[in-house]
């Protein structure tokens, strides 16, 4: 938290989070932040990530994207953006849509009301080069673009790489970064 505070008050005043309960945390001591919630999201913790982040980056599936829609139907605003997580590289230790999954599912989520499909988000493999990711980000970009051909209210996002292949990732088109060890350090370790 402490590392936190001298960005914000530098300016810095959208900060992403993995957490649930650490955006709580964070949220309650830092006002004025915008919050990002990019790590997994259980469903049992998307009235309180609703509340606490104003964009939510890792939604994993269909079913996710109706309850976070149920959730807001009682609040009033614009739709929520959101960022439609993607498995582009089937890595079973990770969550997230398979593309031919997210073609199949991207009209009903569309038509959600209170949603806003800002864009497409991966996590990228940990590989031993910045370049060795490449193949991930062209291939989320790709399937962007396709996607987008066929629903036009699929945004132009795409929230991929983080501080060891941002670069990579920008190159590929990446429009959000996750960039926190590079600013902030390594994550402290969990307690508890």
């Amino acid at each position: 938290m402490e590392r936190l505070r001298p960005a914000v008050a530098a300016g810095l005043t959208t900060l992403g989070e993995n957490r649930v309960q650490e955006l709580v945390a964070k949220a309650a001591v830092l006002p004025g932040v915008t919050w990002h919630l990019v790590g997994h999201l259980q469903a049992n913790k998307a009235r309180t990530a609703l509340e606490m982040a104003s964009v939510i980056e890792a939604v994993d599936s269909l079913a996710l994207a109706q309850r976070l829609d149920r959730l807001l139907d009682d609040r009033p605003g614009s739709p929520r953006p959101v960022y439609l997580q993607v498995n582009v590289d089937r890595d079973p230790a990770k969550t997230g849509f398979a593309p031919e999954a997210l073609a199949a599912d991207l009209p009903r989520i569309a038509d959600l009301p209170h949603l806003r499909l800002a864009g497409l988000m991966t996590v990228g493999r940990l590989v031993a080069t910045p370049e060795a990711a490449r193949p991930t980000f062209a291939a989320l970009r790709r399937l962007a673009e396709g996607l987008r051909d066929g629903e036009a209210r699929l945004g132009p996002g795409l929230s991929m790489g983080m501080t060891d292949d941002f670069e990579v990732a920008v190159e590929e088109g990446a429009t959000v970064v996750r960039v926190g060890r590079a600013i902030f350090g390594e994550r402290p370790p969990a307690v508890g």
